[in-house]
């Protein structure tokens, strides 16, 4: 049987709505991602749109850790996401796609922690993204960062199947769990 991406896509989205009209709580960072956070490490975050699940307490304990925040920084479609440097006191600007990201005059940054946003995900850790694929691609060219995906709980799935160039999550937060490969 053949999964209909954009099916599912929209089928999630709109549960995904009606569950964060319900007010659910915040994410919070649980002691096994506390223990990953290394002062000087580079942690990237997202601002979350929609209903996306929000990392921002994810992203505040890395900063209270001396982490480094990058953010995605989109272009056009053909081009591939980058991880800009961020710091809070920063204004942000409109991109592509709604996103709200640093000024492509920011530095680059190679991630070590990828905190990555979702539509749906499965028990082996595989997600089902927006599917323009930045951040597959982003995961190829940062293999040794811990992807680690943010969701909330209603957007698990069964299972997803995992095409060539989907890369698998290391970990998941929602707002009930922490899951570990």
């Amino acid at each position: 049987m053949t999964l209909d991406k954009p099916a599912l896509r929209a089928r999630i989205r709109a549960e995904r709505d009606l569950f964060v009209a319900g007010h659910p709580p915040a994410i919070q960072p649980p002691p096994q991602f506390l223990a990953r956070l290394e002062h000087g490490l580079t942690v990237a975050s997202y601002v979350p749109l929609g209903s996306e699940a929000d990392p921002f307490l994810l992203a505040r304990a890395a900063v209270e850790r001396g982490c480094m925040i990058a953010l995605p920084h989109v272009t056009r479609r053909s081009e591939p996401m980058r991880f800009l440097a961020w710091d809070s006191e920063a204004d942000l600007i409109p991109g592509p796609f709604g996103l709200q990201q640093p000024h492509h005059e920011a530095p680059a940054l190679a991630p070590d922690i990828v905190l990555t946003p979702l539509v749906a995900f499965d028990s082996a850790l595989n997600r089902l993204g927006q599917g323009a694929g930045y951040y597959d691609r982003a995961f190829a060219q940062f293999p040794d960062a811990w992807r680690v995906g943010v969701a909330w709980s209603m957007q698990r799935v069964e299972s997803l199947p995992a095409d060539a160039w989907d890369v698998p999550l290391h970990a998941l937060i929602t707002e009930r769990e922490w899951i570990v490969k």
